[in-house]
C-alpha cells in the first residue's frame, strides 16, 4: 500500500530514467508484487527541474522524500545545503528559500546521487555534446581516464566489483572515435612529483603548513566557502584532470600535432565536482578552457551502451603515446590515502619490497574517516593526517585551527572512501562492499606493475627536461589570483 502511495505521486517515466533497472523504487515494487501503479489516483506535485548546478540535477518529480540525500550531506558530509521544505502533501526536499543548488554552498560531491534510491538526483548529463564533437570533422576529440575509473567501470558489464578492466576500457573508448586514448595515472605521478617538491619547500621556509592536497575540487571548494583562512594552506598544483587537460591543449596547439583540426578534450571522472572544477577559472590557460567536456564513470557507461559495443568481447588495448605510461603510486590515487603514500614512495630512498612495504603500512591505508600517523624523514618527524568525508575534514580543520592538532601535511578528499566512492561512480551493491572491492582493485592493479615510484616514470625525464622548459609552472600550477 506505501509503495502504490508512493506510485501515485511519482514520475513514472522509467524507461527515459538513468536509473531505470537500477533503481530502489522499481526493485520493491518487484519484490513485493506492486501491479497496480494507478491504484491511488489524485493530485500531483509538479516541480521544475533544478538544472542549474554545473553537476547536479535535481528532479523533485521523482523524489520519494526518503531524506537520504539530505541525511549524507547534513551527517556525511558536513554540508546541509537540502532538507525538508513545507509540510505534508506539500512536503518537498529542497534548499533554503527554495533556492537553486547553484545558489547555496554545494560543493558538488554528488554523495547526494549516490544516497538517491531512484533518479531524483543526477549528474548533468554531457554525453550528448560529447557525441556531437566525435561526429564533428573538424574536431580532434581526445578522452583520458582516472585511475579510479578502471576498477569500476566492469561493474556495470558483470564483472566483479574492483576488477581492473583499464585494458576493456580503453578499447572501448577508441572503439566510440576518440582519436586519442590517454592515462591520466601519467599526470597523478606529475602531482606527486610538484606536490612533493612544493612540500619540501614549505618545510625548508617553515611556510604555510600544514601543506593540503589540491586533488579533489569539492574539498578546494569547501574550504573556500568554510575555511578562507586555509586557502593559502592548499598546494597550488593542478589536480591531474587539470593538469592533463593543460598538457594536451598545449600539445595540440603545434600545428603539426592538431592537423588543422580544433582540440576537444574530454576527461572521463569518478566525480561529478570535476564538471565544476572544469569551469574555475584556475582550469583555463591562455584565456582557452582546458578540460572542454567531463563525463563521469556512469556516462561513459552510457555512452558504451548507446553505441552498441559488447564491452566483454572487446581485447585488451593499451593507452596512447606519449601520454600513455604511468605508475602504482598514480593508480591508488583513487583511494583514501593513496596520495599520501604516493608522495611518501617519491620522498623515501629505496624501491626494494621491504621498503615499499614498510611505507603501505605506516597508516596511510584503510577505510578510516580520520587517520593520524608520522613518519620520520630527514631527521623531521612528519606528521600527516589522512580525511575522507567533510564532515570527518571539518573536525580535522577545527583540531587545527583551536591549536589541539598540528600536522605537517594533510590529505583530504570529499567522498567517504576516496575518487572510489565518488558521486559519478555507479551505484551497486552496499556502499561497505563497494568501498572494500574497488580499494582492494586498485591496489591489485598497482601491485602488478613495474613502475612503483611517480619519480621513476621514465616520461618524467622526457617532460621535466624537455617538453616542460620554462612552461612546467604555467601548465601544473594553479594561477596566482
Amino acid at each position: 500500500t506505501l509503495l502504490e502511495m508512493l506510485l501515485s505521486i511519482h514520475d513514472r517515466k522509467c524507461l527515459t530514467c538513468s536509473r531505470n533497472n537500477n533503481c530502489e523504487l522499481q526493485d520493491l515494487c518487484r519484490d513485493l508484487g506492486v501491479e497496480n501503479e494507478n491504484a491511488f489516483a489524485g493530485s500531483v506535485n509538479e516541480y521544475e527541474i533544478d538544472d542549474a548546478s554545473p553537476c547536479v540535477v535535481r528532479n523533485n518529480n521523482k523524489c520519494v522524500l526518503c531524506r537520504r540525500c539530505s541525511a549524507t550531506c547534513q551527517k556525511v558530509q558536513g554540508i546541509g545545503v537540502i532538507g525538508a521544505n513545507n509540510r505534508g502533501f506539500d512536503s518537498v526536499i529542497g534548499c533554503a528559500f527554495d533556492s537553486n543548488l547553484a545558489d547555496t554552498s554545494c560543493i558538488n560531491c554528488g554523495q547526494c546521487i549516490v544516497a538517491c534510491p531512484t533518479g531524483a538526483l543526477t549528474e548533468r548529463d554531457d554525453t550528448a555534446k560529447v557525441f556531437a564533437a566525435l561526429a564533428d570533422p573538424t574536431k580532434h576529440t581526445v578522452i583520458c581516464c582516472a585511475p579510479s575509473v578502471r576498477a569500476q567501470i566492469g561493474e556495470c558489464f558483470d564483472y566483479a566489483p574492483g576488477t581492473d578492466c583499464e585494458g576493456k576500457m580503453v578499447a572501448a573508448t577508441k572503439a566510440l572515435g576518440f582519436e586519442g586514448v590517454y592515462d591520466m595515472n601519467l599526470t597523478a605521478d606529475l602531482t606527486i612529483m610538484e606536490e612533493s617538491a612544493e612540500f619540501l619547500e614549505r618545510v625548508k621556509a617553515g611556510a604555510n603548513l600544514p601543506l593540503m592536497t589540491s586533488c579533489c575540487p569539492a574539498w578546494v571548494k569547501f574550504v573556500e566557502n568554510e575555511y578562507p583562512e586555509f586557502k593559502e594552506n592548499i598546494s597550488t598544483c593542478r589536480s591531474p584532470q587539470a593538469m592533463f587537460s593543460a598538457i594536451l591543449k598545449d600539445y595540440y596547439r603545434d600545428e603539426a600535432n592538431a592537423k588543422g583540426k580544433k582540440t576537444v578534450v574530454v576527461s572521463v571522472m569518478p566525480c561529478t565536482a570535476k564538471k565544476m572544477e572544469a569551469e574555475r577559472k584556475e582550469s583555463y590557460t591562455h584565456e582557452e578552457k582546458d578540460t572542454d567536456y567531463v563525463l563521469t564513470t556512469t556516462e561513459l557507461i552510457r555512452m558504451i551502451d548507446a553505441h552498441g559495443i559488447n564491452f566483454e568481447a572487446l581485447p585488451s588495448e593499451s593507452c596512447d603515446m606519449p601520454f600513455g605510461i604511468g605508475s602504482g603510486g598514480g593508480v591508488i590515487f583513487g583511494a583514501t590515502g593513496g596520495v599520501t603514500e604516493a608522495v611518501l614512495r617519491r620522498l623515501i630512498e629505496g624501491h626494494d619490497p621491504a621498503t615499499l612495504r614498510a611505507i603501505a603500512e605506516c597508516g596511510a591505508r584503510g577505510d578510516e574517516g580520520i587517520k593520524e600517523f608520522s613518519v620520520p624523514y630527514n631527521g623531521l618527524d612528519v606528521k600527516i593526517c589522512v580525511a575522507s568525508g567533510l564532515a570527518n575534514a571539518r573536525k580535522v580543520l577545527e583540531s587545527v585551527k583551536s591549536g589541539e592538532k598540528e600536522y605537517h601535511f594533510i590529505e583530504v578528499m570529499a567522498c567517504p572512501g576516496g575518487c572510489v566512492m565518488g558521486g559519478g561512480q555507479p551505484v551497486y551493491g552496499t556502499k561497505v562492499r563497494r568501498a572494500e572491492t574497488r580499494t582492494k582493485g586498485l591496489y591489485e592493479a598497482d601491485g602488478g606493475m613495474a613502475i612503483k615510484k611517480s619519480n621513476e616514470n621514465p616520461l618524467m625525464d622526457v617532460f621535466y627536461n624537455g617538453y616542460f622548459k620554462g612552461k612546467a609552472h604555467e601548465l601544473l600550477h594553479n594561477p596566482h589570483e
